[in-house]
């Protein structure tokens, strides 16, 4: 059958269409996403805009319309962290249910990571071992670890891309002592974080995610043949680390001339850059492979699932 993944996120609003069956790997088909910085549109007290609203509401239709040219028999609909902690969340799930038809699940942050972490391991496979999951949205940071298809241990952190950039890096380019305020609001978030995950073995596998770690490895990392012979991306902290005075000192406008820097990433990738850094740091982590499935191949694939099982 063929099946949609509409996940409204911080960041993008992104319809992934695929091909699937019971027991079977999906084949996606299409891919269609809408940039919106969802951050840009939050008031002082934390609520979405009326321009915000609207613009979700013409991006979610515009999925829906994508959907039904695709012959989507299901349409698995997502939002995370930005319309989750709205202060007018409420008032926004409404308004996005409306223009898209049918009901939204709201993800929590934990569920978010698990989703996402059973995607990851079925990248990998069981010959990963003991896993450890970054993932980096426009809200939150998601960490989990486990050795099975779900983590042993998932949390959300709030210090997403596009958030921290809003909140500590509102220059461009920045400059070096805002840089430096987020590294030290970072590495306290993360200090506490790191505890939870102290009883874990230590990880036989590191992965990161996210869209903001692709290109971050795109630019910092480096390839090594995959065991079928595709490609798999690296990346080191210490690369990593030494690119991000570089990235502050350069406007928004330049770096997306750099490898791997879309354009709807260029705002962000500072905040993202400091943040897996410290995150890295915190975990006691040199180096992470970038894995190409994430949260939507998780939803669908727990949809898959539950039709096995059904």
């Amino acid at each position: 059958m063929r099946l949609g993944v509409l996940d409204i996120g911080s960041n993008t609003v992104h319809l992934l269409v695929a091909d699937a069956r019971p027991g079977g790997r999906p084949l996606a088909t299409t891919s269609q996403r809408t940039v919106l910085r969802l951050m840009r549109y939050l008031t002082p007290e934390g609520a979405i805009t009326e321009e915000g609203v609207r613009a979700l509401e013409q991006a979610v239709t515009t999925a829906r319309e994508v959907a039904a040219a695709e012959k989507v028999e299901e349409l698995l609909a997502t939002a995370t962290s930005a319309v989750r902690e709205a202060l007018n969340g409420a008032e926004v799930i409404a308004r996005i249910e409306a223009a898209l038809g049918q009901p939204l699940q709201v993800l929590g942050g934990e569920t978010e990571a698990r989703f996402t972490f059973l995607a990851v391991r079925r990248w990998f496979g069981w010959s990963a071992g003991q896993i450890l999951l970054f993932d980096i949205g426009g809200g939150s940071l998601e960490i989990a670890s486990g050795a099975d298809e779900l983590p042993d241990v998932a949390t959300s952190v709030p210090l997403g891309a596009g958030r921290m950039t809003i909140q500590f890096l509102p220059e461009d380019p920045p400059g070096e002592d805002a840089v430096e305020a987020l590294r030290r609001h970072a590495r306290a978030e993360l200090a506490a974080v790191a505890g939870a995950f102290g009883d874990q073995p230590r990880p036989e596998h590191v992965v990161g995610s996210s869209k903001a770690i692709r290109s971050l490895a795109k630019l910092a990392g480096y390839p090594v043949s995959g065991w079928s012979g595709s490609p798999r991306m690296l990346l080191p902290r210490a690369a990593l680390g030494s690119w991000i005075p570089r990235l502050a000192r350069l406007p928004a406008s330049a770096r997306q001339e750099l490898p791997g820097i879309t354009a709807d990433r260029t705002f962000q990738i500072v905040a993202g850059a400091v943040v897996l850094h410290e995150a890295m740091r915190a975990m006691d982590v040199d180096e992470l492979e970038v894995s190409p499935w994430a949260l939507r191949e998780g939803v669908l694939l727990r949809y898959i699932e539950s039709l096995s099982w059904g």
